[in-house]
């Protein structure tokens, strides 16, 4: 099992520039990858190819990219560079999004996302495995009359889900490598998420999938401050009935609940028990949220457990 963490410097002078500083402190930590979210700011792809360049120890990824307001031919030139940029390094996560930010924020109505999610990845995966495709679907095309192939980024790229819902893992399962839970704790990965993704995989012929679990956590001895900010932090999940069900099959009843806080002992135990229940890797999200003296002493746990 590999360990990583989700950088954001979005709140820096420059942004591109300070994860470029973050990566080369988390890779000389012991961490082996780091991930990217995507919003309306930074361009994901573009952010993890630059750091993935400027720091070659460490495994980048995107997590994730809404695949409504996006076309697989654009999403597959980013990818395409971005895994040409780090030499074979790169990971493309996508997710389904939410209906107020794909309604408000791009003026699309949010109806049949399984479905797009479906033939997005099947376009996908033509596109960045053979650099051409010839999908004609219900509600994407993607049909290039010139090549869209990058050169370098021939091995393809890993398509990873967003997934924690039942249509969404069944998808996951059958045409992409793995998914990108968050918010998911040990219980409900081992009980629901990865019983139901590999056997979609199964049944679809595929490998075992990738489980990259992403956990919000830090280590810190001031437990019941940190947990209070984390229950502020995170409250806009619970508002979101996917996240609200899949904290609530992890046991929990805030989404601060999930979140993984505690001294190195504490912690130590809860990356196991992801590892018990099926997380092929784990990556550590909002470990800033205490401070940067945490922040450090969190990436040195976690480090230590990559090794």
């Amino acid at each position: 099992m590999t360990v990583g963490v989700a950088l954001n410097a979005s709140d820096a002078e420059n942004q591109v520039d300070a994860s470029v500083s973050l990566a080369h402190e988390a890779a000389a930590a012991g961490l082996r990858s780091a991930w990217f979210g995507q919003t309306f700011g930074a361009d994901s792809p573009q952010l993890a190819a630059i750091v993935g360049r400027e720091e070659p120890r460490l495994h980048v990824g995107t997590s994730a990219i809404p695949v409504f307001g996006r076309h697989p031919l654009l999403v597959s030139s980013q990818a395409q560079t971005a895994q040409a940029a780090t030499h074979g390094r790169y990971h493309l996560g996508l997710a389904l999004g939410t209906k107020l930010i794909t309604e408000s924020g791009f003026g699309l109505p949010f109806e049949r996302p399984i479905a797009r999610l479906r033939e997005f990845l099947t376009a996908l995966r033509q596109l960045t495995r053979t650099g051409t495709a010839d999908f004609h679907g219900e509600l994407l095309t993607a049909a290039p009359p010139i090549s869209a192939r990058v050169p370098g980024a021939e091995d393809g790229v890993p398509l990873l889900v967003a997934a924690m819902g039942p249509q969404a893992l069944r998808a996951s399962g059958e045409l992409a490598d793995g998914i990108l839970p968050y918010l998911a704790g040990p219980r409900a990965l081992e009980e629901h998420i990865v019983p139901a993704l590999t056997a979609a995989a199964a049944a679809a012929g595929r490998p075992s999938p990738r489980i990259v679990a992403l956990v919000p956590g830090v280590v810190t001895d001031d437990v019941e401050a940190v947990r209070a900010k984390a229950t502020e932090q995170l409250a806009f999940y619970e508002q979101i009935p996917s996240y609200a069900r899949v904290v609530e099959l992890s046991g929990g009843r805030r989404a601060s609940d999930v979140a993984v806080i505690g001294d190195e002992r504490t912690v130590a135990a809860e990356v196991r028990r992801y590892r018990d229940a099926g997380a092929t890797e784990v990556v550590f999200t909002s470990t800033d949220i205490a401070g940067e003296a945490d922040r450090r002493r969190t990436w040195a746990l976690l480090g230590e457990l990559a090794g």
